[in-house]
């Protein structure tokens, strides 16, 4: 196993994409893709040339074997997922025009399938030490024991001086609709968290509002274990506080979207990758994370469009820009 610096934990799961807009019909055609918001941000970290891994838990079945392949074939270490006697979990998604999409799952509250099944006695505990990051997705919050286990690994990884992401990553569907126990669970892992990555459409039912620049601020003075809080803001950008009290805004690239499936995990694997890794200034950490989720935006899948960090100077030198990266 090389050296591991970054580790995802949480949800893996196919996520079940129409070739068409809007609502199902008879003869539908769906397209299988790799998915889970955690599983996403592993792949995106290794695609950017950071080592990462995936602790998580997949189906004994052809989904399972698929995922598994994936994470092998984009260099993920997958030797900390574990195999369950169950079905791999599926997300359905409903695409809307414009590239704007909703879920629904089969996976707990509605079927009992592999991903909320990690057991903490599935967790490598003595490997966890060897990371810097650790990445988790409020998803596996909403059900034990998956919600127990990650829960652990945030205070492990805290009490070890661990860096701790966490993206809410709300799903009402996931929560049967129970926005309060939602708000419960999301404030027992800003406890353990070191950065808070937010989309905008989720501050509403999590915070209550929708200023952003206020509610960072806030939620920066109530948990003095967070360093940063970040607002994906969609097609306007994405906007960042630190506990220093800096903050940017910094604006989209305007792309031709297809599929918008996965993007906050891209600008998640960005930030990840340049500002908790390689430390550069948040300005340009924040410049490279939306370059990173404009890029993935042009295709059809949650990890498909992520770039390599070719593609990404690529694409930055094509808007004028001449980053080092």
């Amino acid at each position: 196993m090389a050296e591991l610096k970054v580790a995802c934990i949480g949800e893996v799961l196919v996520d079940m994409i129409p070739r068409e807009t809007g609502p199902y019909r008879e003869g539908v055609c769906f397209e299988a893709h790799f998915g889970g918001a955690p599983a996403n941000v592993a792949v995106g970290v290794a695609r950017l040339g950071v080592e990462s891994a995936f602790i998580g838990a997949v189906g004994d079945d052809p989904f399972g074997e698929m995922l598994l392949a994936f994470l092998r074939r984009e260099g993920v270490y997958d030797g900390w997922v574990a195999r369950k006697s169950a079905r791999t979990s599926l997300a359905f998604i409903i695409a809307e025009p414009g590239g704007e999409r909703s879920f629904f799952f089969y996976r707990p509250p509605w079927a009992s399938t592999a991903d909320a099944m990690l057991e903490e006695g599935d967790v490598d505990w003595q490997g966890l030490r060897r990371v810097r990051v650790i990445h988790v997705s409020g998803v596996a919050l909403s059900q034990p024991p998956l919600r127990d286990t990650v829960l652990k690994v945030m205070r492990y990884a805290q009490e070890n001086g661990i860096h701790v992401s966490f993206d809410p990553n709300y799903r009402p569907d996931v929560w049967l609709g129970d926005v309060a126990r939602a708000r419960r669970m999301f404030r027992k892992a800003l406890e353990f968290a070191s950065t808070v990555m937010l989309g905008y459409d989720e501050m509403k039912p999590l915070l209550g509002s929708e200023d952003y620049k206020l509610l960072a601020e806030k939620l920066l003075s109530e948990n003095p274990n967070l360093e940063y809080v970040a607002v994906r803001l969609g097609a306007q950008g994405a906007y960042v506080r630190s506990h220093r009290g800096d903050e940017e805004l910094v604006r989209a690239f305007k792309v031709d979207v297809v599929d918008t499936t996965g993007a906050g995990d891209a600008w998640a694997s960005g930030f990840i990758v340049f500002k908790l890794i390689e430390g550069r200034s948040l300005r340009e950490a924040m410049l490279l994370a939306n370059a990173v989720a404009g890029i993935k935006c042009t295709r059809r899948g949650a990890v498909t469009g992520v770039p390599k960090r070719d593609e990404l100077r690529r694409f930055l030198q094509a808007h004028g820009l001449s980053l080092t990266i």
